[in-house]
């Protein structure tokens, strides 16, 4: 079957096939999100951090806890993921990464849209700048123990912030 067109906008587009209905990423837009961990000064492996996000999203009408994520290629085509993935971690936290690895592909929600995302581990972090975001993206930074991540996200959660989906590979454990 041949998908068709329904809607499509600057950044999102939504499709048919059959009876399928579902969103798409127009022109070849990627997404990257980045499993920044800090390892503190001492390297330390009992000192470990990891940089959550914290912004408000219009879909759901509150702030949601996050990864460090963004679009790959949705303002200069052809851009690298591992490009894309260090500039959107300076942007939206305030840290630069001396290494970047890419963990693999993983699916959104399949069953809703055909957008994937590269997940980036980001280690050897240093703060250069504020963080926050760009065009008043006004995202709060978190620098959360590894140890403490199940009690910070049940805090966040009691103040009625929403929890992407992504942060569980924090609280299942094994891949940080």
């Amino acid at each position: 079957m041949v998908s068709e067109t329904v809607w499509a906008g600057r950044f999102i587009a939504v499709e048919t096939e059959g009876n399928w209905e579902y969103a798409v990423r127009p022109r070849g837009i990627a997404a990257a999100v980045i499993l920044a961990i800090d390892d503190g000064s001492a390297g330390d492996a009992g000192n470990r951090h990891v940089l959550l996000v914290e912004q408000y999203r219009v879909p759901i009408a509150r702030r949601c806890l996050e990864l460090p994520a963004g679009l790959v290629g949705d303002e200069t085509a052809g851009e690298a993921i591992g490009t894309a993935a260090a500039r959107e971690l300076e942007e939206e936290t305030g840290y630069r990464a001396d290494r970047i690895e890419s963990l693999g592909l993983f699916c959104s929600s399949p069953g809703m849209t055909s957008e994937a995302f590269t997940l980036i581990r980001a280690t050897g972090l240093t703060r250069v700048a504020a963080g926050g975001g760009v065009d008043g993206e006004d995202i709060a930074v978190h620098r959360v123990p590894l140890a403490a991540i199940g009690t910070f996200v049940a805090e966040r959660r009691a103040a009625g912030v929403a929890v992407d989906a992504k942060v569980l590979l924090l609280l299942a454990g094994g891949i940080v």
